[in-house]
């Protein structure tokens, strides 16, 4: 993982995504204990950060370690 943390915008410009479709995604990853969500005021906006867990971490690797695997035997 390169950055510690992302915030909601930086993500919804990288994805090209809603926001409810961002939303939803990441209140999934959530659930699944994969992304920690904080939300704070920068000045007077809100501001949502996301990081990873080390339970996310981990499963993301597997799911590249089994990507790599499809990718591999082609």
């Amino acid at each position: 993982m390169v950055n510690e943390f992302a915030d909601f915008k930086m993500l919804k410009e990288l994805l090209e995504v809603t926001d409810g479709n961002l939303a939803s995604h990441a209140k999934a990853l959530e659930a699944a204990k994969y992304i920690k969500v904080e939300k704070q005021f920068i000045g007077r906006k809100p501001n949502t950060r996301y990081s990873t867990t080390k339970l996310g971490a981990l499963e993301f690797k597997k799911h590249i370690e089994a990507l790599e695997k499809l990718i591999n035997k082609q």
